[in-house]
Order: C-alpha cells, then sequence, then structure tokens
C-alpha cells in the first residue's frame, strides 16, 4: 500500500514539474522573443510603445497591420520574426491552456467522484486525523473491508490517502457532514491535539447522537472532558504501546498470539465481537440450550450485557439476553455461522 502511494505521489510530482518546466521554458521563449522585437523595431526608429506593439501583433498574428510603412530591412526582420515568435506565442499558450483544463478537470472529475462515493457509503467509518496513528489505523481497518473516509486539513497529507478523503478542518459542521457523519457507524477523532480531539467529539456527538466515537487523548486529564462530550472509548496510544511493551517482556507469547489473532489476517483464528440483536433466536437461552459451540465451532470467551461489566470464561448457565455482546474465537466459518444464528429471528 505505502508503494503504490508513493508511486502514485512521485507520479503525481513528476506530471506536475514537467508541465511547470515547459510552461517555464514558454514563457522565457516568448519573452525573449519579444525582447528581440522590441530591440529590433527600436534600432528601426520605432518609439518604444510603437515597437512593443508591432511585436506583440506580430507575433500573435492579430493582423492589425504595420505601425508604419516597412522598409525592405524592416520586413526582412519581421519575417524571421514570425518565423521565431509565432511558433514560440502558439506553443507558450497551448502549455497554459492544457495545464489549466488537465488540472482543473482532474480536480473537478475527482473532486465530483469523490462526494458520489462518499454519498453512497452507510455504516462507514470517519477517521480524522492521517498522522502516524492516523495511517496505522486505516492499515488495520482496511484488513476489515470496511468503508472509510479520512479527513485531514493538509493537502500533502491528504494527497497520500488511497480511497475517500475529505481536505479541511475536521472540527467543522461542514466537513463532518460532507463526510456522511449522519450515516456513519463510527467516528475516529485522531488529531495531536486533545482540545481538536475534544472538540470534534462534541461536534460529531450533536450532529449524530447514536454514532460510536473513539477519541484519542495525549494526557490522563482530557479523559473526563473527552468522555462528557461524548466519547464512548478513549485511548492514550502511548499507554497503549507501553502495556504492550510490559507484556512483551513478561508473556510474550500469550501478547504475540493475541496480536496475531487482532491484527494478522493469515492466521485462521479470529478473536472478533458478535451482537445480540432484537428478536434473535437466541434470547432467553443460556450458552448451553444455544450449543453455540456445538452448533458453530466457535468458543465463547466473554459475555457482556448491556451497560454491564465483561463476564470472562462465562458459565454454561449464563442467560443470552437482547444487546448482548458475545466475544468469540473462531475461523472465518465459524463465526459467520455463529453471526447467522444470532440474527435469526
Amino acid at each position: 500500500m505505502r508503494l503504490k502511494t508513493a508511486l502514485a505521489n512521485h507520479l503525481k510530482k513528476t506530471t506536475i514539474s514537467h508541465f511547470g518546466k515547459r510552461l517555464v521554458f514558454g514563457l522565457c521563449s516568448l519573452l525573449v522573443m519579444l525582447i528581440v522585437g522590441e530591440i529590433g523595431y527600436v534600432s528601426f526608429g520605432y518609439t518604444a510603445l510603437d515597437a512593443l506593439f508591432q511585436t506583440v501583433i506580430t507575433v500573435s498574428t492579430v493582423g492589425f497591420g504595420e505601425v508604419h510603412t516597412f522598409s525592405s530591412g524592416e520586413k526582412i526582420f519581421t519575417i524571421f520574426l514570425i518565423l521565431g515568435g509565432v511558433g514560440t506565442a502558439a506553443y507558450t499558450f497551448s502549455v497554459i491552456i492544457e495545464t489549466f483544463v488537465e488540472g482543473y478537470l482532474t480536480e473537478q472529475l475527482g473532486k465530483r467522484k469523490m462526494e458520489h462515493q462518499i454519498a453512497n457509503m452507510k455504516n462507514h467509518v470517519i477517521l480524522c486525523g492521517w498522522g502516524r496513528v492516523g495511517t496505522s489505523i486505516a492499515h488495520h481497518l482496511s484488513q476489515s473491508g470496511i468503508d472509510m473516509v479520512v479527513i485531514d486539513n493538509s493537502p500533502e497529507r491528504i494527497s497520500s490517502v488511497k480511497g475517500a478523503a475529505i481536505c479541511g478542518d475536521a472540527t467543522s459542521e461542514e466537513i463532518l457532514l460532507q463526510a456522511g457523519i449522519t450515516r456513519a457507524k463510527v467516528l475516529i477523532t485522531a488529531l495531536y491535539g486533545d482540545a481538536e480531539n475534544l472538540y470534534v467529539t462534541l461536534t460529531a456527538r450533536s450532529l449524530s447522537p447514536d454514532i460510536f466515537i473513539v477519541s484519542r487523548t495525549a494526557t490522563t486529564n482530557a479523559v473526563a472532558k473527552l468522555r462528557q462530550a461524548g466519547a464512548d472509548r478513549i485511548v492514550n496510544p502511548q499507554d497503549l504501546g507501553g502495556i504492550k511493551m510490559a507484556s512483551l517482556a513478561l508473556q510474550p507469547q500469550v501478547a504475540e498470539f493475541l496480536d496475531f489473532v487482532m491484527h494478522d489476517g493469515s492466521l485462521e483464528f479470529r478473536l472478533e465481537q458478535v451482537e445480540i440483536p432484537e428478536g434473535s433466536t437466541l434470547i432467553g437461552e443460556t450458552l448451553r440450550s444455544a450449543r453455540v459451540h456445538a452448533m458453530t465451532g466457535a468458543l465463547v470467551l466473554g459475555l457482556r450485557h448491556q451497560e454491564g461489566e465483561f463476564i470472562t470464561n462465562p458459565p454454561p448457565e449464563s442467560e443470552i439476553m437482547v444487546g448482548d455482546v458475545l466475544v468469540v474465537i473462531g475461523n472465518q466459518d465459524q463465526l459467520s455461522s455463529l453471526r447467522t444464528i444470532a440474527t435469526s429471528l
């Protein structure tokens, strides 16, 4: 992904540089022809203004006619000026038009396509911030195949996003609405400052009361404020990094196993959550009577009732209720079977 992004950026920069060099060359050549014409006609006795006027109408071939009647020398000079100047002017004007039209059309078509793509998204993730934390989040989200819209106020950073992206201020209601905040399922704010993350959280919660918000924080002092603003989960990347390093030092095999299960797509077994919707046939059953493992092969590692604490390694007598979340481990087929049973009415 990084290689493709780097290649795309390189090609884009190369194209811009190519057009820039051609445009500079054309403008410089045209300027040289104007100077040559100015000097030439002044030497024939023209005033500076008349010389410039005669040079411009000659090079541009507008056909206004001569300022004064040409002598033989002036005719010969004008012939060479036309041969050199007309081609230079045509080349310069074509490069200007090509640069403007191609750049404008490409930008407008790309913008329209992006807007249409975002407008068709539903239950997607909005990621605010395309720094080191944001790119890491996007890398893991991309493995799940979920739709995602990235918001960042840096044109340079946003140009490296592969997929739907908006260049703008994530704290703006207009930008969040443009990203489909009212249709999104999750918003992740991974901006650098706590104040920015707090403002995004507050704005997003006011626009979409039901959206699930994950907010980044750099200090423990901001946790309470972010929670009060409406963040459902608050993460300090430094703390997580410290916890992982400590786990690797104390129990490296366990830490690596959990890392593989959660993030390595090559591993057969996955650790995921399954929600129990209203009307599910599992409601009212116990883990034993539902025969989750016997029917699907998936193992239930944890159970959480609505607004309750996690029950790790829940006993077989645990009752399944509406809104419960089952934390299970299994391969793709086993997890798909469990989801089918959980959502069957």
